[in-house]
């Protein structure tokens, strides 16, 4: 008797789990149709970089990913790699923003370097490795992405993830973007975000109190201790000219 309750334990984890996975709040969020329309669209402006075909990934606010796309012809006309780092740079986002402060991946890079107070964050949360290399490439970028309904992890720290806020000023989860430089990618991730009217973002840390990049690292340090490098181009330049965020009105406005 005694080996009859782990089994039967045993059981219930393997038989319960596509249920643990399958429970998200994806219907609340843009399809994988208006993801790929807002990335394709945001791919084609000029947002410095190389000009590269791009992944994008949306999570809900538990991280499980609801959504993945990409821009290019075919599913290796971008970085096959930078599938799950679209993917990370969602969960990222939205793991470190909050109701009241949200955080995008770009505004975490100076603070976990060698000798900053969030060094060893990207260790933090390890990617689901049976997630991540699961399925048919054939279906990578489809509706049919082995991705959706599984919660992938991972800590990704450099531009690309943003935190999803709608206009009630509630956070509803991330969208990641990945295949360029990681400036470019910001700018991309920031445009596919207003395109899916998700960016009533509350707070964050930039001058203009959004999650906006931070372009202040001299020698090695951040001023404000949430800089990103430039990445050599026009992305900075590109970055400063995006549309503001959506700002809520006093009646919107949600109560602390």
């Amino acid at each position: 008797m005694r080996f009859i309750i782990p089994l039967l334990s045993f059981a219930v984890l393997i038989f319960a789990a596509p249920a643990i996975a399958s429970a998200n709040n994806c219907a609340a969020l843009p399809d994988h149709a208006a993801l790929k329309t807002a990335l394709t669209v945001a791919r084609k402006e000029a947002n410095g970089g190389l000009n590269l075909d791009m992944w994008g990934t949306i999570v809900d606010r538990s991280g499980i990913v609801c959504a993945v796309a990409y821009t290019g012809d075919t599913v290796d006309a971008q970085w096959p790699h930078s599938r799950l780092i679209s993917a990370q740079k969602a969960s990222t986002a939205n793991g470190f923003s909050l109701k009241g402060l949200s955080l995008s991946t770009a505004n975490l890079y100076s603070a976990t370097q060698p000798g900053g107070p969030l060094f060893g964050l990207q260790e933090s949360n390890p990617i689901n490795l049976s997630a991540a290399y699961k399925g048919a490439s054939k279906d990578f970028g489809t509706k049919a992405d082995p991705l959706v309904g599984e919660a992938i992890g991972g800590v990704n720290v450099f531009g690309g993830g943003l935190a999803l806020y709608n206009d009630k000023g509630e956070i509803v989860g991330g969208v990641g973007v990945s295949g360029d430089t990681s400036c470019a990618d910001h700018n991309i991730g920031w445009r596919v975000r207003h395109a899916l009217n998700l960016d009533f973002v509350p707070a964050g840390v930039a001058a203009d109190k959004s999650d906006a990049v931070i372009y202040d690292i001299a020698g090695d340090k951040s001023k404000g201790g949430f800089g990103h490098p430039t990445c050599g181009g026009t992305e900075n330049t590109v970055a400063s000219s995006l549309v503001k965020v959506q700002t809520l009105t006093t009646a919107e406005t949600p109560k602390k």
